[in-house]
């Protein structure tokens, strides 16, 4: 029985990359559609293009770093929230010391 349970869990670890494989194809094939068909304004392709990262990022998290709702996996999301944190703060600060710099020094931010 214990050679069953590993066959049935690998077959399941198999179809969820499977699936993440083929998720991430199509919306990378969607990006790319977006942007080559120039059908849309520059703002609404920015939304559409961010929209489409996000979903990417949650198909990334879910099929194959196998984070979800699961108790097991809950240590892991702290750790990546955690660390997204850190990297927007370290973004953020940098901007705003570079932004508040160029000020200072008279430099036209404008574009």
């Amino acid at each position: 029985m214990d050679k069953l349970d590993e066959h049935a869990e690998q077959d399941t670890d198999l179809r969820s990359y499977l699936l993440g494989f083929l998720f991430s194809v199509v919306l990378s094939a969607a990006a790319f559609v977006v942007m080559l068909g120039e059908s849309f304004g520059r703002e609404t392709t920015m939304v559409v293009l961010g929209c489409l990262g996000m979903l990417q990022l949650f198909v990334q998290l879910r099929y194959f770093l196998h984070i979800d709702g699961r108790r097991e996996s809950q240590e892991d999301l702290y750790l990546i929230l955690f660390s997204v944190l850190v990297l927007l703060m370290m973004v953020i600060g940098t901007v705003w010391v570079l932004g508040d710099l160029a000020g200072r020094m008279g430099m036209d931010m404008s574009m």
